[in-house]
């Protein structure tokens, strides 16, 4: 039974669970003088009973899960050839893959014997861990819940039970978003300095050249490479930079007209219309910018006697600024109505105009909320990569001239780790030092947007 399947009979085991736990507390409430005679609810006893038949089931199987293949892979090193299992740890490790991508698409019939042999006991290997799964997972869904069923009694305090079974789910939730978190910055970190020990950080830092490309011989030509990273910011923040003059301006004011101006007509046609930019592929943009308006702006400049690239930061900064106005402009547009109704009333009422109130009052007062969302929406352009790639180039310039070619960060990021790349040389270790730099430049720009905020909430609130 594959895990989808069982996943369906324990939903269907705890379901049942559920209604059997319900319907005992009912009996035994009807014994006792009715439902009053109960500690809880009667749903409370079936949630109960439903916890006791799905927590320890859905325990034994996530752990199945995590360990089976290590443990499959043990077993099949040791039906090995003993020549086969001597071999060093990346061999072994080609071959392990080889015969698992074989076994996947059933393409071993012409292969060695000891591979065709490896095939069909990691076949019956899978096989049998696969059986053994269904069978013990929905024997404890069984056993835990017939034990949970039959404690249910008139006094027993399942709603405390219930709760605090929930108050632990949520916490390990908590916990594990806050480990994945943890984890994520300290593997970025530790792979930053295995990259720092091999390039100097004031090299990656004061850089003003990026040629990650190693050489593969000693004596081969540029085998030392260039890792300085201020072009790769210097074309982030101006693509960025681009996206936001188009962004911020006309996403704010379709806000104040969809909140302040629009009747309820039109604003139920026009902010749906808007958000669906928000559902638009990025590569669908990257196509529109490298098709459209790249050889747009290329052309026009060409009338006017500029020399425009067929790839340039502008382009993909026009195009990226369309993609987030709907980012700015719904939240803005949520954050306006947010405004107490009192406060227009009481400016209109010491004879201010519309758009006086909506200058000296609105604006001011959904100000934090109107900053928060323009900050979504210089991480969304930031973090954007298809668009950059398609309209902006690879090229890594150091220039401020929004008619060159540029690139991001986040290009470079996926550049470097495309491929079949080791993970001991400077240029695959240069993507984790970008990503923390990355890191480092966004957390210094949140952590003044939460002062600026907290500046103006305190002064409005």
């Amino acid at each position: 039974m594959d895990t989808s399947t069982l996943f369906a009979f324990l939903a269907l085991l705890m379901a049942g669970a559920f209604i059997l736990g319900r319907g005992r507390s009912l009996a035994q409430a009807s014994n006792a003088g009715g439902v009053r005679a109960l500690n809880s609810l009667p749903s409370y006893y079936g949630m109960l009973t439903l916890l006791w038949c799905g927590i320890p089931s859905l325990a034994v199987l996530g752990a199945w899960i995590i360990f089976d293949d290590l443990f499959i892979q043990q077993l099949l090193i040791q039906s090995l050839p003993e020549n086969i299992r001597n071999l060093d740890s990346t061999e072994l490790s080609l071959r392990i893959n080889t015969i698992e991508n074989m076994a996947a698409s059933g393409m071993g019939a012409n292969a060695e014997p000891y591979i065709q042999d490896a095939i069909a006991t990691l076949n019956r290997l899978k096989q049998t861990s696969s059986y053994a799964l269904t069978g013990v997972a929905l024997l404890v869904a069984v056993m835990t819940g017939v034990w949970g069923w039959s404690r249910i009694q008139p006094q027993l305090k399942a709603r405390n039970q219930v709760e605090s079974a929930f108050k632990i789910i949520l916490l390990a939730c908590s916990c594990l978003a806050i480990l994945t978190t943890v984890g994520i910055v300290l593997s970025v970190l530790f792979e930053s300095i295995r990259f720092f020990s091999m390039v100097p950080i004031t090299d990656f830092v004061f850089g003003a050249e990026w040629s990650p490309q190693m050489a593969i011989r000693a004596d081969q030509v540029g085998g030392s490479g260039a890792f300085g990273a201020i072009p790769l910011f210097v074309g982030t923040l101006l693509i960025s930079l681009i996206a936001m003059i188009v962004a911020v301006p006309a996403g704010l004011m379709a806000a104040i007209y969809l909140s302040e101006y629009a009747s309820t007509k039109v604003r139920s046609l026009v902010k749906p219309a808007l958000e669906i930019l928000a559902g638009i592929p990025t590569v669908v943009y990257g196509f529109f910018a490298a098709l459209t308006v790249a050889p747009m702006i290329r052309d026009s400049g060409g009338l006017i006697g500029l020399s425009v690239s067929s790839e340039s930061a502008l382009a993909a900064g026009l195009v990226m600024g369309i993609m987030i106005i709907p980012f700015v402009s719904s939240l803005s547009d949520d954050v306006i109505n947010a405004v107490p109704q009192s406060l227009r009333d009481g400016s209109l009422g010491l004879g201010s105009t519309q758009s006086e109130t909506i200058r000296q009052v609105v604006i001011p007062a959904a100000l934090p909320g109107i900053v928060g969302g323009i900050l979504l929406a210089v991480s969304r352009a930031i973090g954007e990569t298809m668009i950059v790639v398609m309209a902006a180039s690879l090229a890594a310039n150091l220039t401020a001239n929004p008619l060159e070619p540029v690139t991001t960060v986040t290009v470079q990021i996926v550049t470097l780790l495309v491929g079949d790349q080791e993970f001991d040389s400077p240029k695959t270790l240069a993507a984790f030092a970008l990503g923390l730099m990355l890191f480092i430049v966004t957390l210094g720009l949140n952590f003044i947007a939460l002062h600026v905020v907290k500046k103006y909430r305190e002064q409005y609130d």
